[in-house]
């Protein structure tokens, strides 16, 4: 089962921004963008990891776990997916109103945004810890739902942070260590992955369910396959 929910996470935009340039003025308000991307990245470099890390933790035991080691992993990967995002929006109030068009509503949307999917994470985590492990097929069609949910709130997640990742704004964050591609720091499990005997394993967790897509937020972190490759912050760019 959790081979649904790695599915729906290796698949999405794992928060690594996959974002892409003068007369003075140009020159100085290009500084003044950096300047906002570095504070932004700096703080949100070790929330990227912390995603990265989660996702590849719900991958990890999604082909041979135990139905109560995988609703364990899960609960716990969830929770931590939605601490990294209330980070993100912490880390972009603080950063104050980005030096572009729109900048106070790019921000507040970002940050409104942001809270809303971790609250959606938590509810996933609740749901998964709602769930029997004693009851196999139950646990199985419970894992099924959390999966559901977790592709729609992926989408969310993508979405929380596109529009700051977006122009100038987006260059400047792509150009930064915080706000690059991550690989997990968790290592997959020798029996992770498809190479997992069938039968051998409990049901695919709601995250190897839902890994069809993830995502990762400020640098779109990168994407979580079986073989620890990741919404984001957003889509850094996320959790």
């Amino acid at each position: 089962m959790n081979k649904k929910l790695a599915a729906a996470l290796s698949g999405g935009a794992v928060l690594v921004l996959a974002l892409s340039g003068c007369s003075s003025d140009e020159v100085d308000e290009g500084q003044k963008v950096d300047a906002w991307a570095k504070t932004f990245c700096d703080q949100a470099k070790p929330q990227i990891q912390k995603r990265a890390d989660a996702q590849q933790t719900i991958i990890s035991t999604a082909a041979d776990g135990k139905p109560a080691d995988v609703q364990a992993a899960d609960s716990k990967a969830f929770q931590d997916i939605a601490d990294t995002d209330k980070a993100l929006a912490k880390a972009v109030e603080s950063a104050g109103v980005p030096p572009v068009e729109n900048g106070e509503k790019l921000r507040q949307d970002a940050i409104k945004e942001l809270n809303a999917t971790a609250t959606a994470y938590e509810g996933l985590r609740k749901q998964v810890d709602a769930l029997d492990p004693k009851d196999q097929q139950k646990f199985a069609d419970g894992l099924q739902g959390v999966a559901d949910g977790l592709k729609r709130i992926e989408k969310m997640d993508q979405d929380a942070l596109a529009k700051i990742q977006s122009g100038e704004l987006g260059k400047a964050m792509a150009k930064q260590p915080g706000c690059q591609k991550t690989r997990a720091s968790v290592a997959p499990t020798a029996t992770s992955g498809p190479a997992a005997k069938p039968g051998d394993a409990a049901p695919a967790s709601p995250s190897a369910a839902a890994s069809g897509s993830a995502s990762a937020k400020p640098s779109a972190p990168a994407k979580p396959s079986t073989s620890a490759k990741s919404s984001a912050p957003a889509s850094a760019a996320s959790e």
